[in-house]
């Protein structure tokens, strides 16, 4: 069936040679055939159709998580991103608690994630996904010190996947340079293990169904273990003697705010002491800032692996929430 459908959604591109037009194609085609029963001529058919673009290749390699905290912060923290992000809140207050109540996650922090993803849906990217992906899977630059490659072939492969299970056109749809769509910004993996069909009518659209939009960024968290209510992250000051080697030890909670304050760590006194926590800094154009953070904050950067991103929606979830007045 899957090749069926696959045939159907491929048959109005002109079939090209049989000559590999990326290099790595042919063996990504037979991984294909062997692995997922997609029909080669139909993949082939598709990925001779997808354009090299120097201006995807130049964006991976310049992300904004690449900027220190002090330039990536304002660009995220701003009046209009909270004030449309709680004119957004108002106008879907009743989906978004709905929602919220279903997933067991904090509303402001799906409103967030779509604030500095989208801008509320405004901005999904204009980059042709099939380009992106095809562009980093077999063109990833050179010069970057980490080849991510493999990463985005999966992608790919998964992309082609999930056109037939939500009847996408391939060939037209659009999102990020990086191949992430919709708005919640999921990339194809993510897409087919997390959206959800949140208004029943048997599709996962993540661009025209705010319900199924706005429930799939709450599923992701909470299949990524979401706490109600549970703290995100703490201001801490760094005492004379302090063990610098824990902010370089990840994000994921290992040791307890006591065990912090033992090794030289000052924070607010209403956490609870046997709490799990980690450390990272942010730079600031003059020093460093210091943030315990927990367990909800390891789950955003699940979402993105940046810890000044996953700050960057606590903060802005903050701001929306006093917004909101809550």
């Amino acid at each position: 069936m899957t090749r069926l459908i696959l045939l159907v959604l491929f048959s109005t591109f002109a079939l090209q040679g049989q000559a590999e037009t990326h290099p790595g194609e042919d063996a990504f085609i037979d991984k294909a055939v062997s692995e997922h029963g997609l029909d080669a001529e139909a993949v082939r058919a598709l990925l001779g159709g997808a354009e090299f673009k120097q201006s995807i290749a130049d964006a991976i390699a310049r992300p904004a998580e690449g900027k220190p905290w002090y330039d990536y912060r304002p660009i995220f923290i701003t009046d209009q991103r909270i004030n449309e992000g709680v004119a957004f809140w108002r106008e879907n207050e009743a989906l978004i608690n709905q929602v919220a109540d279903k997933f067991g996650v904090d509303p402001q922090f799906i409103v967030a994630i779509i604030g500095v993803e989208t801008f509320y849906g405004r901005i999904t990217g204009n980059y042709r996904v099939l380009d992106s992906l095809a562009t980093l899977s077999f063109h990833y630059p050179s010069d970057r010190t980490r080849d991510r490659s493999a990463f985005f072939s999966s992608e790919l492969m998964n992309y082609l996947l999930l056109g037939p299970e939500e009847e996408l056109p391939l060939d037209e749809v659009t999102g990020s340079y990086a191949g992430a769509m919709g708005m919640g910004q999921f990339m194809p993996s993510s897409y087919r293990a997390y959206a959800v069909d949140f208004d029943g009518d048997g599709r996962r659209d993540l661009w025209r169904s705010n319900p199924d939009a706005i429930a799939s960024v709450a599923n992701y968290l909470a299949e990524h273990g979401w706490e109600p209510e549970g703290p995100i992250a703490r201001r801490t000051r760094a005492g004379e003697g302090a063990d610098f080697s824990l902010l370089t030890a990840g994000y994921k909670p290992e040791l307890t705010v006591m065990d912090l304050h033992e090794k030289g760590y000052r924070s607010a006194a209403d956490i609870d002491p046997g709490r799990k926590a980690a450390l990272v800094s942010l730079e600031q154009e003059d020093r460093d800032e210091y943030w315990m953070v927990f367990h909800n904050f390891y789950v955003i950067t699940r979402y993105n692996r940046s810890k000044m991103y996953a700050m960057a929606v606590y903060q802005l979830s903050e701001a929306l929430r006093e917004g909101m007045g809550a």
